[in-house]
């Protein structure tokens, strides 16, 4: 059993390495964090590795290396969260390190890998999840306009990416989390197709 310190430190570590917004921003985390936990509960999943990987999964959007690197976030968020965890001396198994190293790095469908274990697949499926409906609808408008993107930027990137999601989800309880909050960004999308 882990200390409770220790999850204070990690957290600390992934609020310091957040952007600061509310897209990929420590908010987004936590969102994603709380959907780990409540789905891996159900699905009856190794909750500290769910934890700790939903806690370090995007520390790499805020590196100082992802800004002259063509590293995918996840990827460099890999890096980061196994240096993090190697600088302390804590009783993690070899096997959660490397599920909690392999869910980070297999949790963007950008980075071509592909979630293997049960707590990958949760990880990957709450990230995206977090990408729908609502919230999802307003973190896609709002990246738009960081990246001083314009009303056809926020069109494509629903059409590219953000209604494709729901297919790339890996578990049945996630797609049916998903088809309300799917319902939202096609409602939207069809929407805002009729009135340009």
């Amino acid at each position: 059993m882990l200390d409770k310190n220790f999850f204070l430190k990690v957290r600390k570590f992934a609020l310091d390495n957040s952007e600061q917004d509310d897209i990929h921003g420590f908010l987004h985390v936590e969102r994603v964090l709380n959907l780990c936990l409540h789905l891996g509960k159900k699905l009856s999943a190794n909750l500290l590795v769910l934890e700790i990987a939903a806690l370090l999964h995007d520390i790499g959007r805020n590196h100082k290396k992802r800004k002259t690197s063509n590293k995918n976030h996840a990827e460099l968020s890999s890096e980061m969260a196994s240096k993090f965890l190697n600088s302390y001396t804590i009783e993690l198994s070899q096997e959660d390190f490397k599920n909690i190293i392999h869910s980070i790095r297999s949790h963007s469908f950008s980075n071509n890998s592909i979630p293997k274990t049960l707590e990958a697949k949760i990880l990957s499926d709450a990230d995206k999840l977090d990408a729908l409906g609502a919230i999802g609808l307003y973190r896609t408008i709002g990246f738009t306009v960081k990246n001083n993107g314009k009303l056809d930027d926020v069109i494509n990137h629903l059409e590219e990416k953000i209604t494709k999601l729901k297919d790339r989800l890996y578990l049945d309880i996630s797609k049916k989390i998903a088809e309300k909050r799917q319902k939202i960004i096609l409602d939207f999308y069809k929407e805002i197709k009729d009135e340009i």
